[in-house]
């Protein structure tokens, strides 16, 4: 599993630029992000390099921060690649509640998709002895030295 951060943030103007910047004077990279909206507050989900130090600096600037385990499934960047990929999970009976991908230089694979799984410790039961590459802190590092 990976580690991703969650911020909270209200929805009014530079308060996503206020997290990156904290972020940039922390040298923090951020690989993957998604936003959501609701009525009153964003919520903003980050792969970053440094997850634990991240959460900690933006705590540190009063911003409502969480830190969970995802689920990251290397898979090819090509037509199709992700439709394999939740055909497997519906098979598998998993839910996703969440999800969002990016796409690597990595030369392994080419596409990352970041899951967030209803019943995480189940699911990953389910998937091991699957074909899927289940990547977490190493995949990271990684990325970081690409």
């Amino acid at each position: 599993m990976l580690k991703q951060i969650t911020v909270f943030l209200e929805n009014k103007p530079g308060r996503m630029e206020e997290v990156t910047g904290f972020l940039a004077d922390e040298n923090i990279n951020i690989h993957a992000l998604s936003i959501a909206d609701t009525t009153d507050f964003g919520i903003l989900r980050m792969i970053v390099s440094e997850p634990e130090k991240a959460a900690g600096a933006l705590r540190g600037k009063d911003f409502m921060v969480k830190t969970t385990n995802v689920v990251a499934v290397s898979m090819g960047h090509s037509p199709g690649s992700l439709h394999g990929v939740l055909r497997k999970l519906r098979e598998l009976d998993i839910s996703i509640e969440y999800m969002y991908a990016f796409t690597s230089r990595h030369t392994d694979y080419d596409a990352i998709v970041i899951l967030s799984l209803s019943d995480q410790d189940a699911a990953m039961q389910k998937l091991k002895g699957e074909s899927f590459l289940i990547n977490g802190e190493r995949l990271i590092n990684s990325l970081n030295e690409s």
